[in-house]
């Protein structure tokens, strides 16, 4: 089985970020992680980002940048991922009005337009799941819709276990029907009720989820805790912490 290494998407610590962005790199560091997922740059230049990175030695792992900023500026976007040594893009989500079966297929050729700009340039293009994604037609999810209406050499995908949870969905199941197309799986954890928590301290099967991604390809393990109840980065040394015991 693969290696596969560890990120903290940082909107995690949003928070920490927007007082002090260089300085939440470097407690992130400190926690063990070895690179992080980008949610915005906190102003900085590529250069400045490249600069910050090799200083707390961190990694960029992946970025997410939305389809409207691709739209008015790819090629400043994928010269970043170069600047800062950062292999994977990807869309975090989609406006509304794409959100069903037309607006899957509707947006398919556009993204493999932009992934084959990406590799041209060296860097992988992709798209983060939420819970829509997984609303069916006539008898096909979403987001297989657009899966299959896209190369999976040129758009790939990064699952999110939470909102597949959230939807219905068994990750382990799912990631097993997408294997050599999963690069980075948004690890979370879910509460009784249904709401985010620590990676560990939660009802879904983190190792099972580990397993299944280790045996389909994965690269990434990328934290996250879009909302959470304890203090932002408490959370990302307690999520880190937990899976350091899980991947003992």
């Amino acid at each position: 089985m693969n290696k596969i290494s560890v990120a903290l998407q940082l909107y995690t610590v949003r928070d920490e970020t927007a007082r002090d962005f260089a300085g939440t790199l470097y407690h992130v560091a400190e926690m063990g992680y070895s690179a992080v997922e980008f949610a915005g740059y906190g102003g900085l230049t590529s250069r400045q980002m490249a600069a910050l990175l090799a200083e707390t030695r961190l990694q960029a792992a992946s970025t997410h940048v939305r389809l409207a900023d691709l739209e008015q500026d790819l090629e400043q976007a994928i010269t970043y991922c170069l600047d800062i040594g950062c292999p994977f893009l990807v869309i975090p989500s989609l406006t509304p009005e794409l959100r069903n079966a037309e607006g899957m297929r509707t947006i398919a050729p556009r993204f493999n337009e932009i992934g084959q700009r990406c590799r041209e340039r060296g860097v992988t293009f992709g798209y983060h799941n939420h819970a829509f994604e997984f609303a069916q037609s006539n008898g096909a999810y979403l987001l297989d819709i657009l899966l299959n209406e896209t190369d999976p050499a040129l758009v790939a995908l990064e699952l999110d276990v939470y909102w597949a949870a959230y939807a219905g969905v068994d990750p382990i199941r799912y990631l097993h029907t997408r294997t050599g197309r999963v690069p980075l799986v948004h690890l979370k954890d879910m509460t009784p009720e249904r709401t985010f928590t620590e990676i560990g301290d939660g009802t879904l099967d983190i190792q099972g989820i580990i397993e299944a991604a280790q045996q389909v390809g994965t690269q990434w393990y990328v934290v996250e805790n879009d909302a959470p109840v304890i203090p932002s980065l408490e959370s990302a040394r307690r999520s880190r912490e937990n899976l350091q015991t899980l991947l003992a």
